[in-house]
């Protein structure tokens, strides 16, 4: 499992159901001005997802 993380491979799981340019598109909303919290509510998650999620797309 080790090595499937190192080569950024898939780990398995469930599949996500927001994709990562749903959630870029989500996170110019926010930064345009929109509640963080209406937004991650028309996306279907928790506001504390949605922030996890942008802050691993952003490293």
């Amino acid at each position: 499992m080790s090595k499937r993380r190192e080569a950024g491979r898939d780990l398995g799981g469930r599949p996500r159901r927001v994709t990562d340019s749903q959630t870029r598109s989500a996170v110019r909303l926010v930064e345009a001005g929109e509640p963080a919290a209406q937004v991650a509510r028309d996306l279907g998650m928790s506001r504390a997802t949605f922030y996890r999620r942008s802050r691993a797309l952003t490293n």
